[in-house]
């Protein structure tokens, strides 16, 4: 029989290397080794993730011909799993002459915790055809197995068999069921859950923010952690994580620097994808000197880190930045297919064409097996923005990935802005066959056609949106104002304000006509007289929302809009001179990138 000393020496090396006392330490002498004996080994192991020596505990047992009670057989198999050595842990697992649930679930539950989904879902059918019945964290660890193209139906069956077993309403279960509704895109299901826990606990409210934020629906996701506040959770970095992300999408820089500070009083430990988060939203709310003082706060970096302020530069066109930070990235932090998107964006956003076509040249020499789809487009929008179209369309037909809907999306609208009808033709056939639904690309060829003064051209394809009954997206612009979301549309009607708005911005035209303001006709797409484009020009929800914001906010603060769209180029000149007219700093997010406008001068260098 192993004698207990044996044991002892095996703990005291654990206890040496970890510095404290245990359980283990305290085995008897001598003597024999006992079940309490094992049982404490093992559970230190089990603490400090020892797989060493666990792996000696166990084969001392079997050395000493000692049959592991039930119990101590599940211990071992929560060792194994624990330490990652999911064969060991099946080995226990198939030689016991008997299992509970709580055996079967330790195995399920490493299986899906080290992402072998396919083997905890098959674990799974082998319990129920055993005769175990699952209890609430057996299910919860098979619903986090659920993933794939067939995940929704997995997890639809197995919230059908929680509903059977009356699991459904548990918490584990439920922020479980959540969490992959969540995930799944089916928000709907995912409500439904929410409301029907009748308790609920900060995960269960982290699930539901997460999957409003992957969705997009960032004033909900903000309005639920409202709630959770108000009712006194306390959040943890995962909560605060998503909450981030939301407050990103909605460009809200108060709410962001306000979470912050609660982070920072809550002196939560450092969590490093809660950093990376911070850096993502300070740069999406226009404050890059915000995000690289968290990027150079941070006591270790992941590659994650970089790729978020380098994407942070990269939005904001400072091209040159970009380049800089990417060479000074440690030899240590090996870049990845993001870390080189980041930089090609940025070389793209800032208009450095060459030094872009020359990075990926050197990409595909050295670091060929990054290389995505994503790469490609990222260098088509690169040669489509500085007007080299034929160029573009010719990398595409070459490239050995088969084009995307972006890629060719990216292209149509390069056309758009250069006119070039012959490429921006070809390219939305091809558009209109992948995705006939897609109002965009009618609305592009449109305003190619427009441009051009091809007006039964575009009358042509105003018809084939009726015919196909295609709506187009409206273009909407936003600002936050004493914690209020103002949402501007083109012609604005329902603003409380609105007519305020209509003659304050009536005032603007005058004042900055005088400054030399020339409207841009061509953005205009109907064939009406001059005067009745401007009209319409003066209308668009990007100029209501800098009205607004004048009319709102103090003198000396700068105004922050958000646009759903690109930016049209005279409600870019608009902006520029009334930042030089008024003296204020005007930040403007649209759908690809930031423009900071002072004095007259944008950021972008009118290169977007």
């Amino acid at each position: 029989m192993l004698a207990a000393r044996g044991l002892r020496r095996l703990a005291a090396a654990i206890c040496l290397a970890r510095c404290s006392a245990s359980a283990v330490a305290a085995l008897p002498a001598a003597g024999a080794a006992r079940f309490h004996d094992y049982d404490a080994a093992v559970t230190e192991c089990i603490e400090r993730r020892a797989l060493r020596v666990g792996r000696q505990v166990h084969a001392r047992m079997v050395a000493a011909g000692y049959r592991p009670a039930l119990y101590l057989a599940t211990r071992l198999v929560i060792m194994y799993a624990r330490c990652g050595a999911l064969g060991d842990a099946r080995n226990v697992l198939d030689g016991m002459p008997e299992r509970n649930v709580v055996s079967w679930t330790a195995m399920i539950s490493g299986y899906s915790q080290n992402e072998r989904p396919a083997e905890a879902l098959e674990l799974f059918i082998t319990m129920l055809r055993a005769g175990c019945e699952p209890n609430e964290f057996t299910l919860a660890s098979v619903l986090t197995s659920c993933t794939g193209s067939q995940g929704i139906h997995q997890v639809k069956q197995v919230h059908a068999f929680a509903v059977k077993t009356n699991f459904e309403l548990h918490m584990f279960v439920g922020s479980a069921l959540l969490d992959m509704y969540a995930k799944s895109e089916n928000v709907q299901e995912a409500r439904r859950v929410f409301h029907m826990l009748p308790a609920r606990d900060v995960v269960s409210y982290t699930a539901i923010i997460s999957g409003y934020t992957h969705l997009g629906l960032d004033e909900e996701a903000l309005d639920l952690f409202r709630q959770l506040y108000n009712e006194g959770m306390q959040c943890n970095q995962v909560t605060f994580t998503a909450l981030l992300n939301a407050l990103s999408g909605l460009a809200s820089l108060d709410y962001g620097k306000q979470v912050h500070g609660l982070i920072l009083r809550k002196e939560l430990p450092f969590f490093m994808a809660l950093q990376n988060s911070l850096i993502d939203m300070y740069s999406k709310c226009g404050k890059l000197l915000y995000s690289r003082r968290v990027f150079d706060n941070m006591p270790e970096r992941s590659v994650v880190s970089w790729n978020a302020i380098l994407m942070g530069y990269g939005r904001h066109g400072l091209a040159h930045e970009v380049a800089q930070l990417f060479r000074s990235m440690p030899e240590e932090v090996n870049p990845d297919s993001v870390t080189l998107l980041a930089v090609l964006s940025g070389y793209s956003h800032g208009g450095l064409v060459d030094e872009g076509l020359d990075m990926f040249d050197l990409i595909v020499k050295e670091q060929r097996t990054l290389l995505n789809i994503e790469h490609y487009g990222c260098v088509i929008d690169l040669l489509g923005r500085s007007g080299r179209l034929q160029k573009a369309l010719n990398l595409i037909q070459k490239m050995p990935f088969e084009p995307t809907r972006a890629i060719w999306g990216s292209l149509l609208g390069a056309c758009r802005v250069h006119v070039n009808i012959p490429v921006g033709e070809l390219v939305a056939r091809k558009l209109l066959d992948i995705e006939p639904e897609n109002a965009g690309n009618y609305v592009i060829l449109s305003n190619i056609y427009a441009a051009a003064g091809m007006w039964r051209d575009v009358f042509r394809v105003r018809k084939l949106m009726l015919k196909n009954t295609v709506i187009k997206e409206p273009g909407r612009s936003w600002m936050i104002l004493d914690k209020v979301i103002h949402t501007f549309h083109s012609s604005e009607r329902f603003h409380p304000r609105k007519e305020d708005i209509n003659a304050k911005v009536k005032e603007i035209y005058v004042d900055i006509k005088a400054a030399g303001f020339v409207p841009d006709l061509s953005c205009v797409l109907h064939d009406v007289d001059d005067e009745q484009k401007e009209r319409m020009l003066l209308g668009h929800s990007e100029k209501l929302a800098i009205t607004f914001g004048l009319m709102s906010t103090p003198s000396g603060l700068p105004i922050r809009v958000m646009k759903n769209l690109r930016i049209c180029v005279d409600c870019h000149n608009f902006a520029k001179v009334v930042s030089k007219v008024y003296g204020r700093e005007i930040s403007l997010r649209d759908r690809n990138r930031f423009h900071l406008i002072t004095e007259g001068a944008c950021t972008c260098g009118d290169y977007w």
